[in-house]
């Protein structure tokens, strides 16, 4: 009985030269994943920082409101009956919670603009750079698998 051939040294060459291809795309695909959770997660983080701050600043402005509405109140009852001045604690009240919200309006209105959206841009950038590279290897393997097919081993160049 005659024996099958043995695998064609050049196309086992080839197969494992696909394989570790495969195997590289894979681990960079799965390292720019990751790149671009941890990218999204720091910038939800400081999304979510600016958006606590900002409903802190809506909870100042809103108490402000309910104070002066209630010193409001006081007042005409004071000029009503103008016995006692309870009102310009009220007043006074009402003005440090604007200032308290108006500073934690400026500072969620500034990590909000440093947050901007939510896009993996590093992450992005280094797919664009993965795939120039894979294109160029593309390029460059489909060249080499073309000579192994089309010029006889002994003619070609070490």
């Amino acid at each position: 009985m005659a024996t099958p051939p043995g695998p064609d040294p050049h196309e086992t060459a080839l197969a494992q030269a696909i394989r570790r291809v495969s195997e590289d795309t894979q681990g960079l695909v799965r390292d720019q994943i990751d790149l671009a959770k941890l990218e999204i997660q720091q910038k939800a983080s400081v999304f979510g920082r600016g958006t606590a701050i900002g409903v802190a600043a809506g909870v100042f402005i809103v108490g402000a409101l309910l104070l002066i509405i209630e010193g409001l109140s006081w007042m005409a009852w004071y000029f009503l009956f103008p016995d006692e001045t309870f009102f310009l604690g009220f007043f006074l009240v009402a003005l440090i919670l604007i200032i308290l919200g108006a500073i934690a309006g400026f500072l969620a209105a500034k990590a909000l603009r440093k947050a901007r959206a939510p896009v993996p841009d590093d992450a992005l950038a280094a797919a664009r750079q993965t795939q120039e590279t894979f294109s160029e290897e593309a390029h460059l393997l489909r060249e080499q698998v073309k000579e192994a097919v089309t010029v006889p081993e002994e003619e070609r160049q070490p």
